[in-house]
């Protein structure tokens, strides 16, 4: 039984809150976490994929898999990778739905706004709406099939 994305979510406001508000350990642990993504195939990397809004290139592919939505991404930024995969660690393997109805509430619990400014926000913001739109179009598809 794979865990419920607010147990995932509750993970990552552990392992953040070890690092107790430091700015430095935060960025580095950020791309560290960045450093883990399962690395995305260079074919894959296709305008078609980009995440439009982010600053820096982003990369996200999703495909449907026996009813589960299994995400793919990366990035040409390390902090910006490390984002997208803490959203990867939370949304890839649950159901269409969940991805639809996901409250993603680890981003305030962690205080991530400090951390990655007004851009990478918005670019953060950007990433998680692409997500739920797959999440939608695979919600579609399954109903319709």
């Amino acid at each position: 039984m794979s865990e419920s994305i607010q147990d995932i979510q509750d993970e990552i406001i552990d392992e953040f809150s070890m690092l107790d508000g430091d700015m430095e350990m935060t960025i580095s642990y950020i791309m560290e976490l960045g450093e883990r993504l399962p690395e995305m195939g260079e074919d894959n990397k296709t305008e078609d994929n980009i995440v439009k809004g982010c600053q820096s290139k982003v990369w996200l592919k999703a495909g449907l898999d026996e009813g589960k939505v299994k995400f793919e991404a990366d990035s040409n930024t390390a902090i910006t990778k490390g984002l997208v995969s803490l959203l990867v660690r939370i949304l890839s393997d649950k159901s269409p739905q969940d991805i639809i109805d996901a409250d993603l509430y680890f981003i305030d619990k962690i205080g991530l706004n400090r951390f990655i400014g007004t851009q990478r926000s918005n670019g953060f913001g950007a990433m998680m709406k692409q997500m739920k739109i797959y999440g939608l179009a695979f919600s579609t598809k399954t109903q319709n099939a």
